[in-house]
């Protein structure tokens, strides 16, 4: 059965705009106020767009509105539009003020934390005229958004599906067991990752690279983690491990600097997936900008900021 595509004439972006307030509000009234617009106006351009997609994408009741299946479906593409609007008009905008290029650079923590900071004040010492974009994503994330064309390059954990993308081994980074002195843990050079797994745990967030990668290890080993805190940062994580919350896995670069005063000690782990290794990656269907190029070939310079192989 042939599909009935949108007519693009009849979307605009104020109405992509109302649909997402109202989606986020759970309310046409509530909607309308964020963009300015009189409440029948706003009703008119809802009932229009429905018609245009040919789906019903709000339910209407007397508490508000909810959203449809298909309803979800539209805001998840209209914010992806206004993203690239957004992206649009910040880059010429760039160029309007002498930039002569500018490059959307997506991380996971472990990259930025440890790697990225020296590597990019390097790229823009050496490149003024190049203005850089970073944000820390999950790895899974960074894919989709290279994929989608909202980033032109990304850093992410091995063993992340990239189909799609040009990759380039960039860095590896040293998984540790960081635990308080008086842990029993502590006494041990090294450690089984599986020998740990009596003991409760402190890790990231749902979504990471790092807490799927203990997940599957432990999985493995026939085990599930005791998983007692979760936290957003690295940082975070040593101090939960210094208030004696639990034991966690982050890379070594991460922690080596403040183990010490927080009375904290790393622990190497013999598993051959602790030793990690970063991405870098950019879109296999669509060309560099000469921008992004020179970051991608600086960053991959042999003992330089990376390492091409």
């Amino acid at each position: 059965m042939a599909k009935n595509l949108i007519n693009p004439a009849r979307v605009d972006f104020v109405t992509l705009r109302l649909f997402c307030a109202v989606v986020q509000t759970g309310s046409i009234t509530k909607g309308a106020a964020q963009c300015h617009l009189a409440l029948s106006a706003a009703s008119r351009r809802l009932s229009d767009f429905e018609a245009a997609t040919g789906a019903q994408l709000l339910e209407r009741s007397v508490q508000g509105v909810s959203v449809t299946a298909a309803g979800h479906a539209a805001a998840q593409h209209a914010m992806r539009l206004f993203q690239g609007f957004e992206l649009f008009s910040s880059e010429l905008a760039d160029y309007s003020v002498g930039y002569r290029g500018h490059v959307r650079l997506w991380a996971n923590m472990s990259a930025l934390t440890e790697f990225l900071p020296q590597a990019l004040a390097d790229f823009m010492a050496q490149q003024p005229g190049i203005r850089v974009d970073i944000e820390e994503q999950l790895s899974a994330d960074i894919v989709r958004a290279l994929l989608d064309g909202l980033a032109d390059i990304g850093v992410f954990a091995e063993g992340t599906p990239a189909e799609g993308l040009t990759l380039a081994p960039f860095r590896s980074d040293e998984l540790v067991l960081l635990c308080p002195r008086a842990h029993p843990l502590a006494n041990a050079r090294k450690l089984a990752f599986a020998d740990c797994l009596d003991h409760d745990f402190v890790g990231l967030n749902r979504g990471s690279s790092l807490l799927e990668l203990t997940s599957r290890a432990a999985a493995d080993a026939g085990r599930t983690l005791r998983m007692r805190v979760q936290v957003r940062s690295f940082d975070a994580m040593c101090q939960m491990i210094a208030a004696k919350l639990g034991v966690g896995v982050l890379p070594l670069a991460a922690c080596k600097e403040t183990a010490g005063p927080r009375g904290l000690k790393a622990v190497r782990l013999t598993d051959a997936w602790a030793q990690r290794q970063l991405m870098l990656g950019y879109s296999a269907n669509r060309p560099l900008s000469a921008a992004a190029q020179v970051m991608v070939d600086q960053l991959l310079l042999p003992g330089g900021s990376g390492t091409r192989r």
